[in-house]
C-alpha cells in the first residue's frame, strides 16, 4: 500500500498544528484476519466476461456468499446465471460438495435436484481465481503487486496460487495451466478491505485459448452468514 521553509519559527509552529495527523494505513491482511469470525463472512460478485479470441465473446454473473470458520472458510454458496434461465450453483459445507442445475438437469433421479459429493464443491476453473478471503492468498498478491494510493497491481501465476490459495487448489486445474499469469488489481476500502478485485488471464480449454476477464466485487465483510446444505429430500448421489 503504497515543506515548506518558514522565516518565522512561531508560524511554523502555528501552521504544523493545523495540519490534521494522518492515519497510519490499514494493513490489508491483517484487517482480513479480524473477520474471520465462526458464523459471519462476506457477499460477493462476479462479472466474467470470456472469448476465444475471435468477435465470439460470453459472458455471466455470479452472486455468492463465504461463510467463515475457526480456520479459514467453512462454506461457500454460489449461484452463475448465464442469462434466459440458465443457472448452475454450488454449495460446499465443510467436506461436503453440492450441485445443482446446468448439465445435471436432465441426469439425476425424478424428485432429485442436488448431486452430493465428498471433498467440497469444486470452485469453477472461468472464474474468479484469486480468493481475497484467504489471508495466505491476499498476503501474496501484496507482496507480488505494487501499491499506490488504495489500490495493489500486479501479477500471480496459478502454481503460485497454488502454493498458497485451497481455493485454487480445490479448482484441479492441472500441472499443463501452471504457467498462466493472472494480471490483477485489488481495490481497498479506507479500513484495509478489498472491495474490488480485477483479473484477465488466458487459459486453455479443450485445446483452445479463452481470454478472461473478471470483475468482483466485495460487500458486508463481517455480516452474519449461515450456509446450509440443501434438504436431504431433494439430494442424491447417484444418476439416473
Amino acid at each position: 500500500m503504497k515543506k515548506m521553509i518558514t522565516l518565522v519559527v512561531a508560524c511554523g509552529a502555528l501552521m504544523l498544528a493545523a495540519v490534521p495527523a494522518q492515519a497510519a494505513p490499514k494493513d490489508p491482511v491483517s484487517a482480513l484476519k479480524a473477520q474471520l469470525v465462526p458464523g459471519h463472512g462476506v457477499r460477493f460478485t462476479d462479472t466474467v466476461t470470456w472469448s476465444d479470441g475471435t468477435d465470439n465473446r460470453e459472458a455471466r454473473d455470479n452472486k455468492g456468499s463465504f461463510q467463515f470458520g475457526k480456520k479459514g472458510i467453512a462454506a461457500f454458496d454460489i449461484t452463475m446465471d448465464y442469462g434466459s434461465d440458465d443457472k448452475e450453483r454450488f454449495v460446499s459445507v465443510g467436506k461436503t460438495g453440492y450441485y445443482s442445475g446446468g448439465r445435471l438437469e436432465g441426469l439425476l433421479p425424478e424428485g432429485k435436484t442436488w448431486f452430493k459429493t465428498g471433498g467440497g464443491a469444486i470452485p469453477d476453473s472461468w472464474a474468479q481465481f484469486l480468493n481475497l478471503a484467504e489471508p495466505k492468498t491476499l498476503a501474496a498478491l501484496i507482496k507480488n503487486g505494487k501499491s499506490k494510493g488504495n489500490s495493489v497491481t500486479g501479477s500471480i501465476t496459478l502454481k503460485e496460487l497454488k502454493a498458497v490459495s485451497a481455493w485454487v487448489g480445490g479448482a484441479r486445474t492441472g500441472k499443463e495451466n501452471d504457467g498462466v499469469k493472472i494480471a490483477y488489481t485489488l481495490t481497498l476500502s479506507s479500513a484495509g478491505l478489498v472491495s474490488r478485485v480485477q483479473t484477465s488471464y488466458t487459459l486453455s480449454r479443450d485445446g483452445e485459448l479463452d481470454e478472461v476477464t473478471v470483475d468482483s466485487r466485495y460487500t458486508g465483510w463481517g455480516s452474519k452468514v449461515s450456509i446450509k446444505a440443501p434438504d436431504p429430500d431433494t439430494v442424491t448421489s447417484k444418476f439416473r
